[in-house]
C-alpha cells in the first residue's frame, strides 16, 4: 500500500506507523485466522465452583491480603455515551407512536431516579425535557442518575466508589480509575468532585479518583469492502476507535498489585450489594491464592525454563454467570498452536460453529480480578500478552457507504489471551447491566 503524504501526516498525527496500518490493511485482505475451540468451558472444566466453606477460606484471604498493605484498583471502563439507552425514546420524538416500551416508561416516570425532575411533563415533552434539556441523550451512562436514596440520586459512577469502599479498600484508600471519551472528562471531575466529601464521611475512605481517556494510537482504519483504505469525501483516510480492546494499554499503565475490572452499568443500589461484595471478595481471595501459589513455584531454583515462562504471567480471575437467555460469547477452552488447552472468553463474532456455542452452559458477565505484578514485584509488559491475531472486522457504514471496521482484540478477550485465566461460577445477582432506561424499572434498580 502506498500513502499518501497526506495520509503519512494523518497516521503521524495519531502516533500510528505506516507498518502498523499496512498490518491493519492486511487483515481486511486475509482475516483473521479461526481459533481451535476445544469446548466450552463447564464445570471442572474450567470453571470452578467453590463450596461455601472454600468461600469463606478465599473471602478470608482476600481480606488477609487488604491487611498486607498492596495497592487495590477499580479499573472502570466508562467511556460508552448513553444514547443506545434511550433508543426507544429517540424513536418516539421522531414519530409520536406510544409502543409498548413508550408506554412503560410513561407510566413508570415517577420510579426513575430521576424522575422529580420530570414531574408536571406527560408525552413527548417529557421525553424531549429529558433527552434535550436534561442533555440525558449526550450524557455517558456513568452519570446518569440511576438509583434513589433518601440523601440524594447515584450515578453508576458514584455506585462504583460505593462498591470500592465495601470490597477495594487499603489502608483506608480505595483507588478508582476511569477510562472517558475526551469529550465527557470535564463531566466526569466536576461529578465526582462535587460528591467526593459526602461519601468520604459517608464510608470512612479516601477516594483517589484517576481519569485516562483511549489513545488516538490504538484507533483503527477503516476499509472499503474490497479492502482499500476507506476515504471520506475529502479524501482522508477514515479511522474509528478499536473497540474496548484498546483500553488494555490504559491499564497498562496502572500503578496496582491487584485490578478489579467491571462495566460501568452492572451496578445495584446498597441494598442488594451484599451479593456483589461478597462474590467480588471470592474472585479475588481465589486470586490471590493462585497467586501465592505460583510465586513460591517460581521461587524454585529447579523450575524448568518452560515452566517458568509458563507461570510468569499475568493472572486473572474472572466470574462465569450460567446461562439463562440465548446463547452468545463466554467462556471457552481453546487449543494453542503448542497443543496446550487454555481458558478464553470469547465473543460470539469468535465462534464459528453455532452449535457450539449453543451448548455453552456460562456467559461472560465481565467481573474480572487481575494480577498485573509478577513474583518480584514488577509490573507486567500487558502488551506482551495480547494475541493480535483474535481481532475481528465488523461491517459498518458511513454516508450512506458500506465499510469494515477492525475491532482490536477486545480487553477481556485477546488482549488478555496469554494471561492465566481461571473461570470462577457467580451467581446471576450480580449481573444486572442497564441496556435500555426501562431496564432501571427492574426491580434491582428500585
Amino acid at each position: 500500500m502506498n500513502f499518501t503524504q497526506q495520509d503519512i501526516e494523518q497516521l503521524n498525527a495519531r502516533g500510528i506507523s505506516v507498518q502498523k496500518a499496512e498490518e491493519q490493511l492486511k487483515y481486511f485482505q486475509t482475516g483473521f485466522p479461526v481459533l481451535d475451540i476445544v469446548e466450552p468451558a463447564a464445570l471442572h472444566k474450567g470453571v470452578i465452583s467453590p463450596s461455601v466453606a472454600e468461600r469463606k477460606e478465599f473471602i478470608a484471604a482476600w481480606q488477609e491480603y487488604l491487611k498486607e498493605g498492596h495497592k487495590v484498583l477499580k479499573f472502570v471502563p466508562a467511556s460508552g455515551a448513553a444514547s443506545r439507552m434511550f433508543k426507544n425514546l429517540f424513536e418516539y420524538l421522531d414519530n409520536g407512536e406510544e409502543t409498548p416500551f413508550i408506554k412503560e416508561f410513561l407510566g413508570n416516570i415517577s420510579k426513575f431516579a430521576f424522575g422529580d425532575q420530570l414531574a408536571g411533563k406527560e408525552g413527548q415533552d417529557a421525553v424531549r425535557f429529558l433527552l434535550k434539556d436534561m442533555n440525558y441523550g449526550n450524557l455517558p451512562k456513568g452519570l446518569l442518575l440511576f438509583h434513589s436514596y433518601r440523601d440524594g440520586a447515584r450515578t453508576p459512577a458514584l455506585e462504583h466508589m460505593v462498591e470500592g469502599a465495601l470490597y477495594a479498600a487499603s489502608n483506608g484508600e480505595v483507588n478508582i480509575h476511569f477510562t472517558v471519551s475526551h469529550d465527557h472528562l470535564p463531566l466526569f471531575r466536576k461529578h465526582i468532585a462535587d460528591n467526593l466529601q459526602k461519601l468520604e464521611a459517608k464510608y470512612g475512605v479516601k477516594f483517589n479518583v484517576s481519569f485516562s481517556e483511549q489513545k488516538p494510537s490504538t484507533d483503527t482504519l477503516a476499509a472499503n469492502p474490497d479492502g482499500t483504505p476507506f476515504r471520506t469525501a475529502d479524501g482522508k483516510l477514515l479511522f474509528r476507535p478499536g473497540g474496548h480492546g484498546a483500553l488494555i494499554e490504559n491499564l497498562n499503565e496502572q500503578d496496582a498489585d491487584i485490578v478489579f475490572v467491571k462495566n460501568i452499568d452492572n451496578v445495584v443500589p446498597d441494598r442488594l450489594k451484599g451479593s456483589t461484595v461478597e462474590f467480588k471478595q471470592l474472585l479475588a481471595g481465589v486470586l490471590v491464592t493462585e497467586q501465592k501459589r505460583v510465586f513460591e513455584a517460581l521461587r524454585n531454583p529447579d523450575l524448568s525454563a518452560e515452566e517458568r515462562a509458563r507461570l510468569n504471567r499475568p493472572i486473572r480471575v474472572c466470574g462465569v454467570v450460567r446461562n439463562t437467555g440465548e446463547p452468545g460469547g463466554g467462556p471457552f477452552r481453546v487449543r494453542e498452536e503448542d497443543g496446550s488447552i487454555t481458558n478464553q472468553i470469547l465473543e460470539s463474532v469468535q465462534i464459528p460453529d453455532k452449535e457450539l456455542m449453543a451448548k455453552s452452559k456460562y456467559f461472560n458477565p465481565v467481573d474480572l480480578v487481575c494480577a498485573i505484578k509478577d513474583y518480584e514485584g514488577k509490573p507486567f509488559d500487558l502488551l506482551k500478552f495480547v494475541d493480535p491475531k483474535t481481532g475481528f472486522i465488523s461491517q459498518k457504514s458511513k454516508d450512506g457507504r458500506e465499510l469494515q471496521a477492525l475491532e482490536l482484540p477486545g480487553l477481556w478477550n485477546g488482549a488478555m489471551a496469554k494471561w492465566n485465566t481461571i473461570f470462577v461460577e457467580v451467581p446471576v445477582s450480580t449481573f444486572n447491566p442497564v441496556k435500555t432506561v426501562n431496564d432501571l424499572l427492574r426491580e434491582q434498580h428500585q
